[in-house]
């Protein structure tokens, strides 16, 4: 049986269909506006858990309330105002990455289309009360992170990389979690994934290789995701940084 592969994200969806509309919204949750939506999924979990993919949408005003997902968003086009229960309120432009957690009371805000990459985690058995200790989460690209220090040398086939990870995000379950990683040049010992992956290349270059031999190349700006069950190699021959969410079953 054929490995599985990466999946690149291209901002334009199904390189044959390009975006599907995906109807309307229910009235009840529209403020103000009339919305209209489209999109491309990449990937979807069973029970659609964990699923992922691009999504574009005309301006309108959500109902305020508790976010009932996970959420994970890479900004294309556009830009997108988060006011949170306090009362504070931020833009999200175009280059911006942010999480919002489920649970999080707010109201999402458009005044211009937006385009995005998305990762949804939605698990049944998080509850959705609204918490207002949550907030969206910004991803700094430039921020600090801490040295990974207990590595297992047995994982590569060059010498022990030296990584460095900030967390940002753990659901309660924690099986999805988003942060920042970064590494210097390395090799692993090819394996077996054990989670679905978003990747979002902020710097560098490397490759994927999966149990077929194919090999993925990415570079600074690609964003992908892993399966979870495919076989992979990494490899990175100069400094690599990246902005992840992963789910593990």
């Amino acid at each position: 049986m054929a490995d599985l592969n990466v999946i690149k994200f291209d901002r334009n969806g199904d390189p044959e269909y390009g975006l599907h509309s995906w109807g309307a919204y229910l009235p009840e949750s529209i403020q103000s506006g009339n919305p209209e939506q489209s999109g491309h999924t990449y990937l979807d979990t069973a029970s659609s858990i964990f699923s992922a993919g691009v999504w574009e949408c005309t301006p309108h005003e959500m109902v305020p309330g508790p976010y009932d997902v996970d959420e994970l968003m890479i900004v294309i086009e556009g830009s997108i105002i988060i006011e949170h229960e306090s009362g504070k309120s931020e833009r999200f432009r175009a280059g911006s990455i942010f999480i919002i957690p489920k649970g999080a009371p707010i109201t999402w805000k458009q005044d211009e289309t937006v385009r995005k990459f998305w990762a949804i985690h939605d698990d049944p058995d998080t509850p959705l009360a609204g918490n207002s200790n949550l907030n969206a989460i910004l991803a700094d690209p430039d921020a600090e992170l801490s040295a990974i220090t207990e590595q297992d040398p047995a994982m590569f086939e060059s010498e022990v990389p030296e990584m460095g990870l900030l967390s940002l995000y753990k659901d309660p379950s924690g099986k999805f979690q988003a942060g920042v990683w970064d590494c210097s040049p390395m090799k692993r010992v090819a394996t077996t994934i054990e989670r679905s992956e978003l990747m979002h290349i902020l710097e560098g270059s490397g490759s994927i290789t999966n149990a077929d031999g194919i090999v993925f190349n990415f570079r600074a700006g690609d964003t992908f995701m892993v399966p979870v069950g495919m076989g992979y190699q990494w490899q990175n021959n100069e400094y690599v940084k990246k902005i992840f969410c992963s789910y593990t079953p």
